[in-house]
């Protein structure tokens, strides 16, 4: 019902069915799959070769409620108001009398709404932690500090930047930093069940597309396109279960989510920054340097899409800064310095993404502000690569 006989669809598989069971039809096909979706109508047995869970596949939100109402006779009862009390009772059913959590807070969304949420749950049973892990955004920690100061939560600070900087000395492969910084995490912790503790839980703000992306899904097949630090694994060392109460929700239900607990919205509107921090977003070994250019040019990037009106129309909006050097002119002199790339993308849930088609008047004077106000840079770049075949983070 509602479907148009041609459409656009998402695909992005490396496979493709050479044939059908016996008692399956051919429902839609592309170009390059004769079975883009079956059926076994008897059966109710339905296959998609495409993905209509993403923004940019026409009609797949239509297609999936189709297929959950119509076919499943499943009832609309979902709404985040109920996934609030849902959630509260999973944690009140999960954490028993007298067990305590531990939840690493960084003042993103996911975080912020997980410690709300157990909060809610288990009350003073929980201490949140915030790590400073010197891979933060400019002035983010006494932002912050701040909000959860408006929410009547008092986390532990903890400076652990050198512990973290002088892990990732030398390291330049991506996935390689992923893991340490998933791992320095868990030691940060530990040090904190034996300074605060006994703790029973960790609290973390795992989402659905972190899972997906880690290959953690109901599929055995699923690839691995990058391991995210809440969805690694825990060492065995540190002994604690995990409570994951966003890991079924997409980005925009959370900021639905964190509205109702009463976030502040300007904290709610904040583009979603990673876990690793500016980790993935410098390119090769992370120097001071490169980290000060980084976060510099980065928030030139976020204060000109304010001052144009576009920064609540996009998902996120950064800049990378990696190893590649250009010849530059100061003065009357050439100098060597640093390519910095400016990334815009536009998203629903982060599953796809586009790269935002910005004014060239707007790119100019990001250039112009990047390469006069951040010592260092000689060139500043925009990145056009969709997701896919791209991710959102260059790492």
């Amino acid at each position: 019902m509602g479907i148009k006989q041609r459409m656009r669809c998402w695909m992005s598989h490396g496979d493709a069915a050479e044939s059908l069971p016996e008692g399956f039809s051919i429902l839609a096909h592309t170009e390059s799959s004769f079975a883009a979706a079956v059926a076994d109508r008897s059966r109710k047995v339905y296959g998609l070769q495409f993905h209509p869970e993403v923004a940019h596949t026409e009609h797949g939100s239509d297609i999936l409620r189709n297929f959950a109402v119509r076919i499943c006779n499943a009832r609309q009862e979902w709404s985040m108001s109920n996934f609030i009390d849902s959630a509260v009772n999973d944690i009140r059913g999960k954490v028993k009398e007298g067990e305590r959590v531990l939840a690493a807070v960084s003042g993103g969304i996911d975080s912020t709404v997980t410690a709300l949420l157990v909060h809610r749950a288990v009350g003073d049973r929980l201490t949140c932690i915030f790590i400073n892990h010197g891979l933060l955004r400019e002035g983010e920690e006494d932002e912050v500090l701040d909000m959860f100061k408006t929410l009547g939560i008092k986390p532990i600070y903890i400076d652990a930047s050198s512990r973290f900087l002088t892990r990732l000395k030398d390291v330049e492969d991506p996935e390689a930093k992923r893991l340490i910084i998933g791992e320095e995490f868990a030691r940060v912790f530990d040090d904190a069940v034996k300074e605060h503790g006994p703790f029973h839980w960790l609290a973390q703000g795992t989402l659905y597309p972190d899972v997906i992306e880690s290959g953690v899904s109901v599929s055995r097949e699923a690839a691995t396109i990058k391991s995210h630090h809440n969805v690694a694994g825990l060492p065995k060392w540190l002994n604690l279960k995990v409570l994951e109460p966003l890991r079924q929700l997409y980005k925009d239900e959370v900021r639905q989510v964190a509205r109702l607990l009463g976030v502040p919205e300007h904290m709610v509107r904040r583009h979603p920054f990673p876990g690793p921090g500016l980790a993935v977003r410098v390119i090769g070994k992370v120097t001071e340097e490169k980290l000060r250019i980084c976060k510099r040019a980065s928030r030139i990037v976020e204060e000109e899409l304010a001052r144009a009106g576009l920064y609540d129309k996009v998902w996120q909006a950064f800049a990378i800064v990696g190893d590649d050097r250009a010849v530059g002119v100061l003065g009357d002199g050439r100098v060597y310095g640093h390519i910095v790339s400016i990334r815009v993308v536009e998203s629903v849930d982060a599953m796809t993404a586009d790269w935002a088609k910005l004014p060239y008047e707007l790119l100019a004077r990001m250039s112009n502000r990047i390469t006069n106000e951040v010592e260092g840079v000689t060139w500043v770049t925009y990145a056009i690569s969709s997701k896919p075949p791209a991710t959102i983070e260059p790492q």
